[in-house]
């Protein structure tokens, strides 16, 4: 079965909430307010990328951005047994595609350790002299 890839503004908000949860990046626990949140995300990032497989979504990534100079891509992730086949790829490639339609030069992504060698192959190089920071609260 073929993988398509759409810019959506709504999706299933419970398979993103798996994909978040599948990758180690959400709670584990069962609170109502997480599909809310998750709605939030999907409608207010600039694009929100799905892999879909039939009606599966078995991947996604999102661009933050202002909409006209910077944007930064995180979030992509694809179940781990659909890994390997270039849908990891194929989402990061929609969402430079829809970033450069509008525009936008500047595209940056923190890359989790052990996957600075898949966004190299894309074309993305270390931002030398540079260190990113989060607030601690």
């Amino acid at each position: 079965m073929e993988i398509t890839y759409k810019v959506v503004k709504e999706a299933d908000a419970a398979a993103i909430l798996g994909l978040y949860r599948a990758a180690g990046w959400w709670q584990m626990d069962e609170n109502s307010a997480y599909l809310e949140t998750v709605k939030g995300i999907i409608a207010n990032s600039l694009a929100f990328v799905i892999a879909l497989k039939g009606k599966e979504i078995i991947g996604m990534g999102r661009a933050i951005s202002d909409g006209v100079s910077d944007a930064y891509i995180q979030d992509v992730t694809v179940l781990e047994r659909y890994r390997g086949q270039g849908i990891g790829k194929a989402l990061i490639r929609k969402l430079i595609g829809y970033l450069q339609e509008r525009k936008i030069q500047w595209i940056g992504l923190i890359s989790e350790p052990g996957y600075q060698g898949f966004y190299r192959s894309l074309g993305f190089g270390e931002m030398k002299d540079y260190t990113p920071f989060l607030l601690e609260l």
